[in-house]
């Protein structure tokens, strides 16, 4: 090979390198929800039925200490269990009391954990955190919040989010999402995302 075509594709190999690293982080895919199961939180309504037991079914919220109490069973910790985990330990209290519990737990209203939940920050028109949902996008989670607050800059927005332990950024276009129809920044969330939105420099 001569000198000319080899300097010819060391240069294109060196332009290809330089415009992958400039081009910084993808704005990443969600990952599937299916394999995450839902964890009681603060806040969280519960209904909890004792089958044959109307007198010990109840409607309750969990507390902010993380614990909810019963009839026969006080204090028991819910935060950070499925409604399967806290009906299979109220059904071991209650054993000491009735003949062979059965305990359905359903969740009413969510908030899930803090790790779970979506955060949004900055100059939405509600900025606040919001309970994860499976497949839920970047459009569910600004229509939540009422989309964006006067004099925010959407289009430098960011989106954080943990990935393999460490926090990485990246750049949203809300503006153009929200007002333009652009589709392409509607990704799905994932739980313990922030979304981060600026204000306008004008």
């Amino acid at each position: 090979m001569t000198v000319a075509p080899l300097r010819i594709l060391l240069t294109m190999g060196l332009v290809s390198l330089l415009a992958a690293c400039a081009s910084g982080p993808e704005l990443p895919k969600g990952a599937p929800a299916a394999a995450t199961q839902y964890l009681i939180g603060p806040g969280d309504q519960l209904d909890i039925f004792v089958w044959n037991n109307p007198d010990l079914s109840v409607n309750i919220p969990v507390r902010p200490d993380g614990r909810i109490s019963t009839p026969l069973v006080e204090d028991m910790q819910a935060v950070g269990k499925t409604p399967t985990q806290l009906a299979r330990d109220i059904e071991g209290v209650l054993a000491n009391y009735i003949k062979s519990p059965q305990v359905n737990v359903v969740v009413r209203q969510f908030f899930g954990t803090f790790g779970e939940q979506i955060r949004v920050v900055g100059k939405a028109a509600q900025p606040r955190a919001l309970p994860y949902r499976r497949s839920m996008t970047v459009l569910d989670v600004m229509i939540e919040v009422g989309g964006l607050a006067p004099g925010a800059a959407g289009n430098r927005a960011k989106l954080v989010r943990n990935v393999d332990g460490k926090p990485m950024e990246f750049r949203l276009r809300l503006d153009d999402l929200l007002n333009g129809g652009n589709l392409a920044d509607n990704i799905e969330v994932l739980p313990g995302d922030v979304i981060v939105i600026p204000e306008s420099r004008l």
